[in-house]
């Protein structure tokens, strides 16, 4: 059995902090090395300096399975200009000096294997990397990579999918570390027009057995869609709509500040509501 870190992490004091002023978390996401690395760490500190409060790095794989089209593109394109696993944790050793803001890699097994499971934890421990959401790893086979994580203090985020039983819910609620990522919709990332009406429904559910935060991911892209979630959840994620922008913007000089514009709209939805 694992057990929860001694010490507070960083995500925890970010979602406690925000609870105790009404507010809530958004997140963003960057798939590393789209379209370069020099460039993530731009959008990273950005994304800070515009009111973002926890910062996802997806780490480009040949199959990402939970993946739409959006965020696919980027990944091959990052690939293809040479990201890897390593790369993207020199990327975060040398972004975490310029920022406070939680840093969560999401990543797929394959490459966590590759690299080695005690590894991947300490090295990303030791780069500054917060917490690790593994998207095709099930939490009934995830505890010899709980145990590192666990061990070096790196929080495991675990996914909750609208099909996910009652039984099931409970068990992801008990593991996952920093917060709980609930999948708001059955299929892959990307942009869509509304909030699944039964999105209430499975946060209840996952509010009767935890008091850990809970945010909302997969189709949330708009201020208004982010709103929506401000009386649902602790937090909303946002990252295809943003990957999108940075594909359309790719070479422009004004990249960063349009990326960052956009996440500043995204945040204020979010902020306390008198």
């Amino acid at each position: 059995m694992t057990t929860a870190p001694a010490t507070r992490s960083r995500l925890d004091a970010t979602f406690t902090r925000l609870r105790s002023r009404g507010e809530r978390a958004l997140v963003v996401y960057f798939t590393a090395g789209d379209p370069s690395l020099a460039d993530t760490r731009r959008l990273v500190v950005e994304a800070e300096r515009r009111g973002a409060d926890v910062v996802e790095l997806g780490v480009p794989f040949s199959d990402p399975l939970a993946e739409g089209p959006v965020i696919q593109r980027a990944m091959m394109r990052a690939r293809a200009a040479g990201t890897t696993v390593s790369r993207v944790l020199e990327t975060v050793a040398t972004v975490r000096a310029q920022v406070n803001v939680p840093l969560v890699l999401l990543t797929y097994y394959n490459p966590v294997l590759a690299f080695g499971l005690k590894a991947f934890a300490r090295t990303a421990v030791d780069a500054g990397v917060d917490g690790a959401i593994v998207a095709d790893l099930p939490p009934e086979e995830a505890e010899p990579l709980a145990a590192e994580a666990d061990a070096a203090g790196l929080d495991l985020v675990h996914l909750v999918a609208p099909t996910s039983t009652r039984a099931r819910v409970r068990l992801i609620a008990r593991r996952s570390r920093g917060f709980i990522y609930v999948v708001s919709v059955t299929g892959v990332t990307g942009e869509r027009q509304e909030i699944p009406p039964d999105l209430s429904d499975q946060i209840r559910m996952l509010r009767r057995v935890t008091t850990k935060p809970v945010c909302v991911g997969f189709g949330i892209s708009t201020p208004a869609q982010v709103a929506a979630i401000w009386r649902l959840a602790d937090g909303a994620i946002v990252g295809s709509a943003i990957v999108r922008m940075i594909e359309e913007r790719a070479g422009s000089p004004t990249l960063v500040d349009d990326v960052g514009t956009f996440i500043a709209s995204l945040k204020e939805p979010l902020r306390v509501r008198s």
